[in-house]
């Protein structure tokens, strides 16, 4: 990083866009955005990443097949700046460990909170919107260089869909230009608004999709009503319910938050209330087409999950 000036640090970033710049000068992609932060702080300047030419298509479903293999899911992440959870350090070191065929971001990779519908309470401060989308590309190169051949799938969640909510109220002219979409700016993800894995096998099929039911018994809910396993997440309790009937056993997941429950993004709404969130993510592994039990990675203290009857510390 030091051998590039501040003027070549700026056309490269212009040119090449964050990620590609990193690899240029062979830093991390945080360090890359901490640098462009500094610039444009000591300088009074903007630093735009090279406009994005394609729209990403925004699926209604995707349906897999997965004979066997393990299936990474978090969701509810709220990535903020400058705040790392526990689990997400812990979901990229499972990621390397397990080596998943697949990973699904199951909604609300970002918060979106200056674009919330919930008015602001004092002059508390929140990060732009730039800030956040930033911080989840971060996040999300962490997660792609821990698994880099792992399928990538990204739910939309109802904190995602913000900012084109907001963007197609006020400025309905913007419609099809690149980059208002949220999902223009994570490219290596694939969006849609579920997954259906192994729909066409007798064993029933696995649908991840960020939110059905609500309240405290929407796992049982979920999978009573679709009549299949449902993972969602959006209630931040992280559990499994299992559901069984004539046809067999199913369940009802909940994929908890990979956010801390005590993070500045939620403290001031819940008006620091006892939450009953739970943070961490889930594990699907599949053999011969079946589901195995659900398998949950709960954080059990800043720096420590428990996984499969241990205590993992987590770097």
């Amino acid at each position: 990083m030091a051998t590039a000036s501040n003027e070549e640090f700026i056309r490269m970033f212009e040119e090449l866009g964050a990620r590609k710049a990193a690899l240029e000068l062979g830093v991390s992609t945080r360090a890359v955005y901490q640098r462009r932060r500094r610039i444009e702080k000591a300088h009074g300047v903007t630093i735009t990443a090279p406009t994005m030419m394609k729209i990403a298509e925004h699926a209604p479903r995707i349906d897999l097949n997965i004979q066997t293999g393990t299936v990474l899911i978090g969701s509810d992440a709220h990535y903020w700046p400058n705040e790392v959870s526990t689990s997400h350090k812990a979901f990229c070191m499972m990621a390397k460990m397990l080596k998943p065929s697949l990973i699904i971001m199951n909604g609300d990779v970002i918060d979106g909170a200056r674009i919330s519908r919930f008015p602001p309470i004092g002059w508390e401060g929140k990060p732009s919107v730039l800030d956040e989308i930033e911080t989840a590309q971060e996040r999300l190169y962490d997660i792609e260089a821990a698994a880099p051949k792992a399928r990538r799938i990204w739910t939309l969640g109802n904190h995602d869909a913000r900012l084109e909510s907001r963007l197609a109220k006020a400025v309905p002219e913007f419609e099809g230009m690149p980059g208002v979409h949220l999902k223009d700016h994570f490219p290596e993800w694939e969006p849609c608004w579920s997954v259906h894995i192994n729909r066409a096998f007798r064993h029933g099929a696995t649908v991840v999709k960020h939110r059905f039911k609500g309240g405290i018994h929407a796992t049982h809910n979920n999978t009573l009503w679709s009549g299949c396993t449902m993972v969602t997440g959006h209630l931040h309790s992280l559990k499994v319910t299992p559901f069984t009937d004539y046809n067999g056993t199913r369940w009802g997941v909940d994929t908890g938050t990979m956010a801390k429950p005590q993070s500045p993004q939620f403290v001031d709404y819940t008006e620091d209330n006892p939450l009953n969130w739970r943070e961490g993510f889930v594990v699907l592994t599949f053999n011969d087409y079946n589901l195995l039990w659900p398998e949950t990675c709960r954080v059990v203290y800043d720096g420590v999950v428990d996984f499969r009857g241990q205590l993992l510390e987590v770097e």
